[in-house]
């Protein structure tokens, strides 16, 4: 029998924490890291009984660090659809947290339909769906992820949405005494299943719906269990101080850490903001409230065209419905236009309906707007946009996944260069093969963790490799109180990268997205190797993660 499974020899660690990289032999026992030792000195041990380790692997300097893990990913169906997670394997993702607004658990309540609140369409086996139906507690969901066989590990927050439509379903106003009580509920057992706290989309409803009182009862319920309130803010231009504040009054209040998705300035306009912002967040976490944020590297986000519109269209459930009716469209383009107010995302772009590319068409006479702006896709079609957008929602019954260039590159090196930042990529995973057909995507699902450690790492020279690597692993990881990821110890689980620093690279752009990251080699999840010299070995050891709660 071999001392160990795996034996990487002569890596250049980067062990997760910030320090400086060194260089050393790791071994693999099972789901752990066994030893790390200086070159050459686990041979003679790893030889006993003169039996080699299973697995020796020469890593020729290369860095072995923590497998990064994902605070803002949206694999819940992708996962569903394919248990690989190629796309994301293929950056060095070996953790995925999801549960931004909706998860697919718990069913009960007033919830009827499984997919009526999917953040992101996509077409999955209908037994995935029947099988939805049964999952009444949050952790029934990761469970059967967990049986089913994924590559990497899967964790998530309770979706805020979710929460809300099973205690009030998609109606306006307040939540009542025994709504807010039901909502306590249901999240004290997703707290208790290991769900790592509660995830809120404020520009989506339901979760629009909630004001800040509600979040701040809920909010409460969580502190009991040492979970996260982490939150897409009600806005993120023109109304960002305001709804930072919010945040603010719920950690404060309710006595729990906040983390803010996405962390980003939309819109030209309101650009300037987003220094104020970081001085407003370093403020307050001076004096004492835990503040944390997340972010992609790129200036364009990606949701859904029907964000741009107010989400009192969305009440009850009707919204595609609703958009037929002439009064209704026409106090709509009221709102859009500038001349009454509202609360949807609205035009949030550069350079207006230019900067917006509806791309998650599904109807076949739609194909043809394809990788079109908005603007074009008006002209085309002889309208302006505001009719552009509600005719192409009503025809399509759903979403329509859109990208919006609406962010400036300055602040994005501003945010990453922060302390409290890490990264995300608020997407899902997925393989070329089967997602090119399906029309483009928002190159983050292929190229984020790349895309930092080529341009702002090696490039630019913004961050150090030490530093990029700590804020895609151990500071995730303790965020979510999972103290035994996202380090290289001896003790702790054995989720590792082998890259190599000089070439990895994101491949994937907004005119081509569908493309694979390149110069991660290796990957190990709990041990197993899921990805060999860049090939994924079809390997699915991920497990079920869990927050604090559960413990």
């Amino acid at each position: 029998m071999s001392a160990f499974d795996v034996l990487v020899r002569d890596a250049r660690v980067v062990d997760g924490s910030g320090n400086p990289w060194y260089r050393a032999d790791v071994a693999l026992r099972g789901d752990r890291i066994a030893a790390i030792a200086p070159p050459g000195r686990l041979d003679g041990v790893a030889a006993l009984d003169g039996v080699a380790a299973r697995d020796v692997v020469d890593a020729a300097g290369r860095v072995l660090c923590p497998g990064f893990i994902d605070i803002q990913s949206h694999a819940i169906l992708s996962l569903m659809r394919d248990g690989r997670c190629l796309s994301k394997i293929t950056q060095g993702v070996t953790t995925e947290v999801m549960g931004e607004a909706w998860t697919p658990a718990p069913q009960g309540g007033l919830i009827e339909d499984p997919l009526s609140r999917t953040m992101f369409a996509l077409d999955i086996d209908p037994t995935w769906v029947e099988r939805m139906r049964s999952w009444t507690r949050f952790g029934d969901w990761l469970s059967a992820m967990e049986a089913y066989g994924v590559s990497p590990n899967v964790g998530s927050f309770l979706g805020g949405g979710t929460l809300r439509a099973y205690a009030k379903g998609m109606a306006m106003g307040p939540a009542d005494v025994r709504e807010v009580a039901s909502m306590r509920r249901v999240l004290a057992e997703a707290m208790e299943d290991g769900a790592f706290g509660v995830a809120y989309a404020l520009v989506y409803p339901p979760d629009a719906y909630a004001q800040t009182p509600e979040l701040v009862e809920v909010c409460r319920e969580l502190a009991r269990y040492g979970g996260v309130y982490i939150t897409h803010l009600r806005s993120e231009s023109g109304a960002i101080f305001e709804a930072l504040d919010e945040a603010f009054t719920v950690g404060h209040e309710a006595g729990v850490p906040v983390e803010v998705y996405h962390l980003k300035a939309a819109h030209p306009a309101h650009w300037w903001r987003m220094a104020s912002v970081v001085e407003r967040i370093t403020r307050v976490r001076a004096a004492g409230l835990d503040v944390t944020a997340d972010m992609y590297p790129y200036p364009a986000s990606g949701t859904g065209l029907a964000a741009i519109l107010p989400t009192w269209t969305a009440e009850g459930g009707q919204l595609y419905a609703r958009l037929r009716e002439p009064a209704v469209r026409a106090r709509v383009r009221a709102q859009l236009e500038g001349r009454e107010p509202h609360d949807g995302m609205g035009l949030e772009t550069d350079g207006g309906p230019q900067g917006v590319m509806p791309v998650g068409f599904r109807q076949p006479e739609h194909q043809g707007y394809v990788g079109m702006r908005l603007a074009e896709i008006a002209e085309a079609r002889g309208q302006d946009w505001i009719e552009t957008v509600l005719d192409l929602l009503v025809h399509e019954g759903q979403r329509i996944s859109t990208i919006y260039f609406s962010m400036d590159e300055r602040n994005l090196r501003l945010q990453l260069q922060q302390p409290w930042v890490t990264f995300s990529t608020d997407a899902g995973g997925f393989d070329p093969t089967w997602a090119k057909p399906l029309g483009p995507y928002h190159p983050r699902a292929y190229g984020t963790y790349p895309r930092v450690l080529r341009k702002y790492v090696r490039e630019e020279r913004l961050l150090t490799l030490e530093e990029a690597i700590r804020k895609m692993t151990s500071a995730v990881a303790n965020r979510l109180g999972l103290r035994e990821r996202g380090v290289v110890r001896e003790g702790a689980f054995a989720d590792l990268v082998l890259l190599d620093p000089d070439t990895v690279t994101d491949r994937a752009t907004f005119d081509d997205p569908h493309q694979l990251s390149l110069g991660v080699h290796d990957v190990w999840v709990n041990g197993v190797r899921v990805l060999r010299a860049g090939e994924h070995t079809g390997a699915r050891p991920g497990r079920f993660v869990r927050g604090p709660g559960a413990a």
